[in-house]
């Protein structure tokens, strides 16, 4: 039984949800809040599973009671807005602050059953299943020297997050200028509908160009391309980026252990991976990977996660060569850029 709160100053708005709550059998609605300052009193006396949160409300805003309930109760937090497009940078910055993901919050229709009920299930049942967690391989990752190929072309820096990763993405980019000599390919967590409005917020954040990564495109110097799909984002072995449905029954779509395991197999470039602040474990066996290849892997360190869950998972696997501050990330990239050739430029060389 998954115990559910909702946290919103509308009462049709908090209708919907509790309608939508009551007709799961595997959900419990243990109370309603308000604003933030009245969630965070109730967190104290009866910790949710999940939370739906709003994003403007009075006295405490979502994007304040999320920074602080996630720091002081752990709680899973979903935004729940009447818009998210048209709240991009809050939603993101509320992603930041620990909020897993974000949905449109259903609206009750004139037989009062709610438009939008399914989207926000789906997204409760996807949560309830990291909370329960999933066993995942450990081992120590050797190395292998001989796998490194110094080979022309496009070195890559790939990076992974989720829960946390949009404003932790934002920094790393931000400490890149904008010719940084290599590409960027980023795997995030987000909504698949929300993906535009991510792109937009970093472009206007971030010096370095930042798109959508489509199908048949290959890695480009200097510009970001951005998983935008549900499906998996791979690299193929014609050097392409393309997206996959496979495999089906991942929780986390795209996945980023499925990118950096196709990185292992068929980048022939140096590459350097990146696994950020997030829930769950995603990333961390693919990461193991590319550390095998010889690679320059990195994990962002605890004190700097705002979920400590995917670079924990990375650092117990030992699948990151280094774990950073989020502020140290941008710079090492530069270093590792710089440690090509003599004039910066070219070949990467494995850090």
């Amino acid at each position: 039984m998954l115990k559910i709160a909702i946290v919103n100053d509308s009462l049709m708005a908090a209708e919907a949800l509790r309608r939508v709550i009551q007709d799961v059998p595997e959900y419990s609605l243990v109370w309603v809040a308000h604003n933030g300052q009245e969630a965070l009193e109730s967190c104290s006396r009866n910790r949710p599973d999940i939370l739906l949160m709003d994003l403007i409300m009075p006295v405490m805003d979502g994007i304040e009671a999320t920074r602080r309930i996630s720091a002081e109760h752990g709680c899973a937090i979903l935004i729940v807005t009447a818009t998210v497009n048209g709240h991009a940078g809050r939603v993101f910055e509320a992603m930041g602050a620990g909020a897993l993901d974000a949905v449109n919050t259903p609206i009750l229709g004139d037989t009062g059953q709610g438009e939008g009920n399914n989207v926000l299930i789906n997204k409760i049942n996807a949560i309830g299943t990291l909370l329960r967690g999933a066993p995942f391989r450990r081992g120590h990752v050797q190395p292998d020297i001989s796998l490194r190929n110094n080979s022309d072309g496009v070195p890559l820096v790939a990076i992974g997050a989720s829960t946390g990763g949009p404003a932790a993405l934002k920094d790393v980019l931000h400490a890149l200028p904008r010719n940084p000599g290599f590409a960027i390919a980023v795997v995030q967590h987000v909504d698949e509908q929300f993906m535009k409005s991510f792109i937009d917020w970093l472009n206007a954040s971030v010096a370095i160009a930042v798109r959508q990564a489509r199908a048949g495109d290959q890695p480009e110097a200097d510009s970001v391309l951005v998983c935008a799909r549900e499906d998996h984002l791979i690299l193929t072995a014609e050097n392409v980026f393309d997206y996959t449905p496979d495999p089906t029954e991942l929780v986390f779509r795209p996945s980023v252990d499925v990118f950096f395991h196709s990185l292992a197999e068929h980048q022939e470039n140096q590459t350097a991976g990146v696994l950020l602040t997030g829930m769950g474990r995603d990333g961390a066996v693919g990461l193991g990977e590319l550390r095998r290849r010889g690679w320059l892997t990195i994990a962002q360190d605890q004190d700097t996660s705002a979920v400590y869950g995917m670079p924990k998972a990375a650092k117990e696997l030992d699948a990151a060569g280094k774990i950073l501050p989020l502020d140290k990330i941008g710079p090492e990239l530069l270093a590792w850029a710089e440690a090509i050739t003599p004039d910066g430029q070219g070949k990467r060389k494995s850090g």
